[in-house]
């Protein structure tokens, strides 16, 4: 027996592999421990100081510049914000979702078409977000002449938000089995037969769960509103005024309707970096503690949902 074979050569080798594993099991669960115990202060932080703030009528009021009031108009324009962005970016990121995943090629001519779309993806999600709101600026609030309006705005952030969309569409169409691909087609199904009766059916579970993470990163965003969106305080919102679209030109494009893409739409998270900036009032600073306890949980909202729908959808459509 060579010395490299001998008994205490392997139990040497087997000793360094066991300590090995237990040092990177107890740096991975140190690390998961860490990034739980982070996440837990930033949640107790935000609830102790917005304790005796949030209440349904925070949530429901409206501004009030004697009182305490409430941030229902900027919690409505982020609500309207999420959907009206969504609207764009949703049908567009799963369609190049599809296009990325089906039809692209890494070779050949069409391989440069494929890489210069991955190094767009790339460049747009390194791209600071408040870079997306200047360029939203030039565009639609200057070039355009919008002026801030929610629509400039859901577009600016459909821009920025499109790469994120397009590529959780193309990983849930990709988890898909080419056997059930190969399958609809020897039946004699067409390509886009198959994409729309089998691949993305087997593809909902993972295309809703990307669609509730981008929803939550919609949610969340200032920076790209700031310069789109406008940042005033809107002190009260007529719901039964559905005057969306018409244009009053004694006023420009300022619309009361909260119904109209057409008005400026500052929302939550904007209202934040408003009042921490610019707040002179008694109750800045309740009312940014509360703002921001009700915005983090409307993101860990979006963030639970995804599992728990992704979870069901995926009980459901696949019998496990």
């Amino acid at each position: 027996m060579t010395a490299n074979h001998s008994p205490a050569s392997l139990h040497r080798r087997t000793s360094r592999a066991i300590v090995a594993d237990r040092a990177a099991t107890i740096v991975l669960w140190g690390t998961a421990a860490f990034v739980l115990l982070l996440l837990g202060t930033i949640i107790l932080h935000f609830a102790l100081a917005a304790w005796g703030v949030v209440s349904l009528g925070f949530i429901f009021g409206d501004p009030s510049d004697t009182a305490l009031g409430g941030v229902f108009p900027v919690f409505w324009n982020s609500i309207y914000m999420l959907a009206l962005t969504m609207l764009i970016a949703v049908p567009v990121g799963i369609l190049g979702g599809i296009y990325m995943s089906e039809y692209a090629r890494e070779t050949g001519p069409l391989g440069l078409v494929t890489s210069a779309i991955r190094f767009a993806e790339e460049a747009i999600s390194s791209v600071p977000s408040i870079v997306v709101g200047l360029f939203g600026l030039i565009l639609f609030v200057d070039t355009f002449r919008w002026g801030f309006t929610a629509l400039g705005g859901a577009f600016a952030l459909t821009l920025f938000n499109l790469p994120l969309m397009t590529r959780l569409s193309e990983q849930a169409l990709r988890a898909v089995p080419q056997d059930e691909r190969q399958a609809s087609l020897a039946l004699g199904a067409t390509k886009w037969q198959t994409i729309r009766h089998v691949v993305l059916p087997l593809a909902i579970p993972g295309l809703v769960t990307g669609v509730i993470l981008t929803a939550g990163r919609v949610f969340g965003e200032a920076a790209v509103l700031l310069f789109t969106a406008g940042i005033g305080t809107p002190v009260h919102y007529d719901f039964a005024n559905f005057n969306g679209f018409g244009l009053d030109f004694n006023s420009g494009w300022w619309h009361t309707s909260p119904w109209s893409p057409l008005r400026p739409a500052t929302t939550l998270s904007v209202y934040i970096w408003k009042l921490n900036s610019e707040g002179l009032g008694a109750f800045k600073n309740q009312l940014a503690d509360g703002s921001a306890a009700i915005l983090i949980g409307m993101v860990l909202i979006f963030n639970l949902g995804a599992r728990a729908v992704g979870r069901v959808l995926t009980r459901k459509l696949t019998a496990a």
